[in-house]
């Protein structure tokens, strides 16, 4: 089971400005709960941070802990996005998972949080 108590966060240096913050991870890994064999991802985090960040080691460790874990792309990136608005509770969160081919079928599980407003000012500028 992922380990929720590996992500830490830290006090936002300027809690008062709405900025994108943007994390990608090139190389998640989880296991298929059908197969059994292993599922590569790469997962992006875009969020607007209230009063706290997440600190990218521990994101590291977190996502670290679902490396024997069989679970579904949707859930994986839903359980993601979950744990790390309860760590640094945004304004706005969103979770990419963009997985690896597999049988001729890639995937794409967009899924968001918060101030869904804020998040399309953004994504609008990106």
């Amino acid at each position: 089971m992922p380990d929720t108590s590996l992500l830490e966060s830290f006090a936002n240096p300027h809690p008062k400005r709405n900025y994108l913050i943007t994390h990608t991870a090139h190389e998640f890994t989880s296991v298929c709960p059908v197969t059994s064999q292993p599922d590569f991802g790469k997962l992006i985090f875009r969020y607007v941070a209230s009063d706290l960040c997440v600190e990218l080691r521990s994101l590291k460790l977190y996502l670290q802990s679902y490396r024997t874990e069989g679970i579904y792309y949707e859930d994986v990136t839903n359980r993601i996005l979950d744990d790390l608005s309860a760590c640094c509770r945004p304004r706005w969160m969103e979770v990419e998972s963009r997985w690896s081919l597999r049988g001729g079928i890639d995937s794409v599980v967009v899924t968001q949080c918060g101030d869904v407003e804020l998040g399309r000012t953004f994504a609008r500028n990106r």
